[in-house]
């Protein structure tokens, strides 16, 4: 009888990965990750090797919210530290990416051993799993645990520490593979159905609304259910807005999209919800950006109803009036076979109305504001105007991101389609830009992806272009250039007892000579009328570009109210 084949415990790591589907591992390559590379080269899995560990936690996050599937990022111990904000970026908007980590031997724990960090408690608070591995024989589990978790209920990341004596060791290839379950491919995640004692009573309440409004959160993309979202609007006359820092679930130009649930970057919404008898958040939270659920945002007379995926969920929406633990693709199925249903189009098309009037004096407001040098929102338009329905359009900054915001409504009301939007989540965590329009660009390889970037931002994360050279992934870089941090300027400005701003300005950065000179396509752009031309060609180039533009800091709405709260908070 032929003696099994011994493999490395990192090889048992990869082959678990790949039994679950994995189909890419972002990574900055060290010493303590060999074992697990070759067992990805083994395994024929890509790899995409980052300049920075930071990064390579981006990419997964990225190619994670694309895909719905989770994606790995693998780090050594000290390159753990590099990729807690990665960590925290997916946390917020509750992507499953599972985090490796090549940790400090098992043998010689809490002894100072080399590189040794305590990484399993720094990650508990940013994951929804965090653990060392502590038996060899036990790897493929714990990968089958973590999946599960990172998958379930509510998604999010997991953290998965393997000492480089357990990565490097040799143990049989069935290792662990004695015990239930003895197939490990990837499963559906069971799903939470409504309790019908509890869906009828709510579907009633809500059959009865005369200005029901309905708000998606991260659990109806999670739940593959924009589909259904969409056909509620559209057939039961309910205005659909999004959260805020989420991916987009409808297209802007969609008929039941009317926009962000944010009253600043959306002003609109502040009627609708106003004047609203029902409001239905489905796969959200009332977090600060929903103000915990309370008035003024949601008035006392407004009946506010979450419906949830999970638990969890459900226990950050203490405070709605009704809660309904349900998947939200099955409570809008239920929804939709809801008999009778008698709302009329005039509130629908009066929301849609207020959509349109507030999309005229946005423009209208512009052209009084503009001057010798570019608006970030006239920016923002020009770029989505060279865009085609199967490009994707990233952002990344403050002001930049929040006037980019702006644009994309404005355009998908005027009937601009894309294929996606990307940009920073809850922690509005600066530099992810890059990484994210790269993810776009792996998964969407025939489509143009655009990312428009504040100067602040791409300097915080922007030497990961060279990803985009190494992996010939070109993408379009559109560098919203006012000379600093404008987005703490402005705050500053209106702070400050002497009007000034302090410690937020750069030197005049020349980002397109840095493209150039990495081997890509770069311009400078100082007159409007050299805009739009500029950002063709650098599409047209089929390079990775950069069009660096000379324009003007204007605070956004959003940033000019959050500013005006943390003043009043502090005196008050």
């Amino acid at each position: 009888m032929s003696e099994q084949r011994r493999i490395r415990g990192g090889n048992i790591l990869a082959r678990a990965l790949f039994e679950k589907g994995v189909d890419h591992v972002f990574t900055l390559a060290g010493g303590f990750c060999n074992p697990a590379l070759e067992g990805f080269m083994e395994c024929q899995m890509p790899v995409i090797n980052c300049p920075h560990e930071q990064i390579a936690g981006h990419l997964a996050d990225g190619h994670t919210r694309i895909t719905r599937k989770p994606t790995v990022c693998l780090v050594g111990p000290e390159g753990f530290a590099n990729a807690v904000p990665a960590m925290l970026e997916a946390w917020g908007e509750r992507s499953p990416v599972i985090f490796v980590t090549g940790s400090s031997t098992l043998k010689r724990q809490g002894a100072g051993g080399f590189k040794e960090i305590d990484d399993v408690a720094i990650a508990a608070p940013l994951t929804k799993y965090s653990v060392a591995i502590t038996d060899g024989e036990r790897i493929s589990e714990f990968v089958d645990r973590a999946w599960k978790i990172a998958t379930s209920g509510y998604p999010g990341p997991v953290h998965l520490s393997l000492p480089v004596d357990l990565m490097f060791s040799s143990f049989e290839e069935d290792a662990g593979r004695e015990e239930r379950p003895f197939t490990r491919t990837d499963k559906a995640a069971p799903l939470a159905w409504p309790n019908p004692s509890d869906l009828e009573p709510l579907l009633e309440t809500i059959k009865n609304a005369k200005r029901p409004i309905l708000i998606g959160g991260h659990g109806v993309w999670w739940s593959k259910a924009e589909k259904k979202l969409e056909e509620v609007g559209k057939r039961l006359n309910i205005p659909v807005f999004n959260v805020p820092y989420h991916q987009k679930l409808l297209g802007e130009e969609c008929e039941a999209y009317m926009g962000l649930a944010d009253i600043h970057q959306y002003p609109p919404s502040k009627f609708a919800i106003d004047e609203s008898d029902i409001v239905i958040v489905v796969g959200g939270r009332l977090d600060n950006q929903m103000n915990f659920g309370n008035p003024p945002l949601f008035p006392a007379t407004t009946k506010l109803i979450c419906v949830n995926g999970s638990h969890e969920e459900l226990d950050n929406n203490r405070s709605a009036d009704e809660v309904l633990l349900s998947d939200p693709g099955a409570f809008f199925d239920a929804l939709l076979s809801v008999k009778d249903w008698a709302l009329d189009r005039q509130w629908f098309d009066l929301n849609r109305q207020k959509r349109g009037e507030w999309v005229e004096k946005t423009l209208s407001d512009l052209e009084v504001a503009k001057d010798e040098k570019i608006h970030p929102l006239e920016l923002a338009l020009e770029v989505n105007a060279c865009l085609e329905k199967d490009d994707w359009l990233v952002f990344d900054g403050g002001n930049t991101h929040f006037w980019s915001e702006i644009a994309v409504n404005v355009a998908g009301w005027k009937g601009q389609q894309l294929a996606g939007v990307m940009h920073p989540g809850s922690y509005s965590l600066l530099g992810v830009g890059v990484s994210f329009a790269l993810s776009a660009k792996n998964l969407n390889k025939e489509s143009n992806v655009v990312l428009i970037s504040g100067d602040g931002a791409f300097l915080s994360g922007g030497l990961s272009v060279e990803a985009c050279f190494q992996e010939k992934r070109p993408i379009v870089v559109i560098i919203d250039n006012n000379g600093g941090l404008d987005c703490i300027s402005q705050q500053q400005e209106r702070l400050f007892e002497d009007g000034t701003h302090f410690a937020t300005d750069f030197r005049d950065i020349p980002f397109h000579t840095l493209f150039e000179g990495m081997g890509g396509y770069g311009e400078l752009v100082e007159d409007r009328a050299d805009l739009v031309p500029a950002i063709k060609r650098a599409i047209a180039s089929g390079q990775t570009a950069c069009v660096n533009v000379k324009a003007k800091g204007v605070i956004s709405p959003i940033v000019l109210a959050t500013t005006n709260k943390r003043d009043k908070a502090s005196i008050e």
